[in-house]
């Protein structure tokens, strides 16, 4: 599912206009962008944490020169869903006949 299909999709189970809806999603978007980039996380309870998360200082390797170098501490943004959301997938997914499952991903 993309973007215009999740807008589609919300906006007929409201019956809110699309582009209300958009504005809506590009906004929700924009603040969890904002909110880990100030160094919060953003819980969304039954839904999932918005984290972020620290990568250790490493060596890596240039494949191309085939030199040794350090990749040093970073930070990503990452997602942990709810236990609840897990057991959902987990379930629904479960039941689905074997194609359409690799498909759904």
């Amino acid at each position: 599912m993309r973007k215009a299909d999740l807008v589609a999709a919300i906006s007929e189970k409201t019956g809110v206009p699309k582009v209300d809806v958009l504005v809506s999603l590009e906004s929700f978007f924009k603040e969890v962008k904002n909110t880990l980039a100030s160094g919060e996380n953003v819980y969304v309870r039954g839904f999932g944490s918005f984290i972020i998360k620290k990568r250790a200082k490493k060596i890596g390797r240039h494949i191309k020169n085939n030199v040794a170098i350090e990749i040093p501490e970073h930070f990503i943004p990452a997602f942990k869903p709810a236990k609840i959301f897990v057991e959902q997938v987990k379930t629904n997914v479960s039941t689905l006949p074997r194609d359409e499952s690799k498909s759904a991903g």
